[in-house]
C-alpha cells in the first residue's frame, strides 16, 4: 500500500504527466484528490500495472476522488517551448481545472515550474510511493492511451494502438518508410532527421 498522503492537515493534489518520451502524440498531464482514507491494494505507479489494471483502477478514481483533472499540450506546443516546459505546463493546466483547489501540489519528479499560487513539493518516484500522485499516473496514462488509440486509426502504418507514439522499433522504422505525421514530434530525434517539409526538400 503506498503512502496515502504527506500531510495529514492539507488538502494535497498529486500531480503527474505520461508520454513525455514519445515521439508522437500530445503530453497528458493529471491532478488528483483524493480522500485521506483512500486505499487500493492495486494503487501503484501506471508504469508497474497492467493495461487490464490501469482501466480498473481509473474507473475507481473517477468515482471517488474528491475532484480530478486531465490536460494536454499538443505536439506542436512541445516543439515550441519544449518538452519540459510541456510537462509543467499540462500539469499546471490540470491544476487550475480542479474542482476544489488544493493547499499544497505532490509534483513527480525532481522539478516543476509552478504556474499557481499553490505551494508544491517534488517527490521523485512519487508515483511508486504516494497515492494521490500514482491515482495522477494512471488517469494521464490510461487518457494519453485512449487519445493514442484515435490516432492510430487515422494512422494506422504507425502501430500507435500498440506503442502509444513511443520510439519502438515498429514505429522507427515506419517513419523510415512513410515519412512524419502532424502528429509527430518535429523536434525530436528520430523525428526530425525526416520532416522534409521543413528541411525544404
Amino acid at each position: 500500500m503506498l503512502q496515502a498522503y504527506l500531510y495529514e492537515d492539507r488538502i494535497e493534489a498529486g500531480c503527474d504527466e505520461a508520454g513525455r518520451g514519445c515521439l508522437a502524440g500530445a503530453v497528458f498531464a493529471a491532478a488528483v484528490i483524493l480522500p485521506k482514507d483512500f486505499g487500493h491494494p492495486l494503487l501503484n505507479d501506471s508504469k508497474q500495472l497492467t493495461e487490464k489494471q490501469r482501466y480498473s483502477l481509473r474507473d475507481i478514481i473517477l468515482k471517488e476522488a474528491i475532484a480530478w483533472a486531465v490536460e494536454e499540450v499538443s505536439p506542436e506546443e512541445i516543439d515550441r517551448i519544449n518538452i519540459l516546459n510541456a510537462s509543467f505546463a499540462a500539469m499546471n493546466r490540470a491544476v487550475k481545472k480542479l474542482s476544489s483547489v488544493p493547499e499544497l501540489l505532490l509534483i513527480d519528479g525532481n522539478r516543476f515550474r509552478n504556474a499557481t499560487s499553490i505551494p508544491y513539493e517534488c517527490i521523485v518516484k512519487g508515483d511508486g510511493k504516494i497515492a494521490s500522485i500514482a491515482a495522477a499516473s494512471v488517469l494521464a496514462k490510461t487518457f494519453r492511451d485512449d487519445y493514442m488509440l484515435r490516432l492510430a486509426q487515422e494512422y494506422p502504418l504507425y502501430r500507435w494502438d500498440k506503442n502509444k507514439g513511443y520510439p519502438t522499433r515498429d514505429h522507427r522504422q515506419a517513419i523510415l518508410e512513410h515519412g512524419i505525421t502532424p502528429y509527430h514530434r518535429k523536434t525530436f530525434a528520430g523525428v526530425c532527421e525526416h520532416d522534409l517539409f521543413n528541411q525544404g526538400q
